[in-house]
């Protein structure tokens, strides 16, 4: 039988390493805001978005598992749940970004402003007050349906609305919930991406952005699952078959990704319209250039070749190294998206780059690992785990 996460030695070594490497990357924040201010609040921005990723991307994956009752779903559901439970947190570490909005975006700039015609034709949208509006908007949607759906999984596992025609309440709040998110977090990604170059823009980027929350946030819960299989938590419940299918839904996350993604390059790249073109440019040229082709190989050649192999999926040691350089190549990502806005050259990689997302991923992982710790490993009371699951165990 499952046990009690809060037994599992290695989340408690996750909660205690993730809040010493919070504590130390923060302390380097505090030494690197009096040092660059403007650099602070990019690297800033990078590990907002890496966690926000983690956090929106397992609410999506949550409600995708309600929508469709997947038992790959089942197994990881306590993993996505805790996630969830983490955006007070992550809506939390948005706030410093407040205070930086004018170092970060020219648009926020009156005088650039002034200058420039198109910043001005996008000021009805792109300005300080309805940038913050948005923002407050989107995390109040986004902590809805968290709240809801762990409020109603709470009372599953008490024993409360434990019947299937209960459950249909999760996939009422799933259904609307999925497309809200997919819509908002379109717009985010707009406002706190793309508005970096006020100048360029893609209709894909939304989804694009989308995709790689979605993938990280899969690749992470693998990750997960594969360290606290060991501990015994999770029984006899979770074995080779259901890394199997984990294993199959990472390899179809990242032909989705780079799917998008190169065919946002090749559109851009066909059309070679100067409002669209140089913001490739830029990220293909010195040190921007040699992170490029590490995303291509590392965020997508080296994972779908690795991950066409039934029996490496099938082994949870093995996968979850996979799932690791997804999540690493995943901050490779942003860094790229967002860092080349600084206008350096030479080495691009600025150290706050990197010890600024490691700081806030590791108050991330502290916030996680408490919040996975608070509930059993698996949702026995769930009538669907009982039909899937049992039936499996019984096989």
């Amino acid at each position: 039988m499952a046990m009690d996460m809060h037994d599992v030695p290695a989340l408690a070594r996750l909660q205690q390493r993730g809040l010493i490497v919070g504590v130390l990357g923060l302390a380097a924040a505090a030494f690197g805001a009096f040092t660059d201010t403007g650099q602070f609040f990019r690297s800033w921005l990078i590990g907002f978005l890496f966690c926000l990723g983690l956090a929106l991307g397992s609410l999506g994956l949550l409600m995708l598992q309600h929508m469709s009752g997947g038992q790959w779903g089942l197994v990881a559901r306590r993993v996505f749940e805790a996630a969830s439970r983490t955006l007070p947190v992550v809506a939390l570490m948005f706030i410093p970004l407040l205070f930086g909005i004018q170092e970060l975006f020219l648009w926020a700039r009156p005088e650039a402003v002034q200058a420039d015609p198109v910043l001005t034709n996008k000021a009805p949208y792109l300005n300080v007050t309805f940038f913050i509006a948005r923002a407050v908007i989107y995390f109040l949607i986004w902590l809805v349906c968290s709240t809801l759906l762990n409020r109603w999984s709470s009372e599953q596992d008490r024993g409360v609305a434990v019947t299937p025609a209960d459950s249909v309440r999760f996939r009422t709040v799933s259904a609307p919930g999925l497309l809200a998110y997919i819509l908002t977090m379109t717009f985010a990604s707009v406002d706190w991406i793309m508005s970096l170059d006020p100048h360029w823009y893609s209709t894909v980027f939304g989804l694009l952005t989308v995709a790689g929350q979605a993938l990280v946030s899969l690749a992470f819960a693998i990750a997960v699952l594969a360290t606290i299989v060991p501990s015994g938590a999770l029984g006899d419940w979770v074995g080779p078959r259901h890394f199997h299918d984990l294993g199959k839904l990472l390899l179809a996350f990242v032909m989705f990704w780079a799917y998008l993604a190169f065919s946002q390059f090749l559109i851009i790249w066909s059309g070679n319209l100067p409002e669209e073109i140089p913001w490739y440019l830029e990220r293909m040229r010195g040190g921007w250039g040699v992170l490029a082709l590490l995303l291509v190989f590392g965020h997508f050649a080296l994972p779908f070749a690795l991950l066409l192999s039934r029996d490496l999926k099938r082994h949870a040691s093995v996968l979850s190294k996979v799932a690791l350089v997804v999540i690493a190549m995943r901050l490779v990502d942003l860094i790229w998206l967002v860092a080349p806005t600084s206008g350096r050259h030479g080495f691009p990689v600025h150290w706050m780059d990197v010890v600024i997302p490691a700081g806030l991923i590791g108050v991330w992982l502290f916030a996680f690992a408490r919040q996975l710790r608070s509930r059993t490993a698996l949702p026995l009371n769930d009538p669907y785990f009982k039909e899937a699951l049992a039936h499996d165990a019984a096989h």
